[in-house]
């Protein structure tokens, strides 16, 4: 029988045991009303290929969340987050490997947003969500931001 989404998803994990790849990812809101979020299109020949996901990336190695997620986005979409607050971890296994998303909503930063690797970005709200294919590691995430009844505020529990 194959694996459905759910015995491949892990909310939050309390410990993670096996390979996996750390990455973080900025749930980037668009200041000054934080009513829409940041997205990116994954490019040509990676992993997901053409799934947009939350800016982000691996971590190096000796590298903690806090300094991956600032080099990431200052590489990706070149912005240093200067307030960000941990939002949400996803474990997931896919068939090819297996990844924790280490999500951060990022509530301030220096910048403005632009694609510095050639990757399709839009800005969205909530209702716009259905129009774009996510990873299946980034819908619970998804999912949160509107449960959380705080989505569009900035201040995200």
């Amino acid at each position: 029988m194959p694996n459905t989404v759910a015995e491949n998803l892990v909310i939050n994990p309390a410990r993670i045991t096996g390979d996996y790849i750390h990455v973080v990812a900025a749930l980037v809101w668009k200041q000054p009303d934080y009513s829409q979020f940041l997205i990116a299109q994954r490019q040509k020949g990676k992993h997901l290929e053409d799934y947009w996901e939350f800016p982000g990336g691996k971590l190096e190695s000796n590298e903690s969340p806090w300094q991956g997620l600032q080099r990431e986005l200052a590489e990706e979409i070149n912005i240093l987050p200067t307030r960000a607050l941990p939002f949400m971890q996803v474990y997931y296994r896919y068939p090819e490997r297996n990844i924790l998303l280490d999500t951060w909503s990022v509530e301030e930063y220096q910048g403005e947003v632009i694609s510095r690797e050639q990757q399709a970005i839009k800005w969205i709200d909530l209702g716009q969500v259905e129009n774009f294919r996510f990873p299946p590691a980034d819908i619970p995430i998804l999912e949160a931001i509107k449960n959380s009844g705080r989505a569009g505020t900035g201040h995200l529990a």
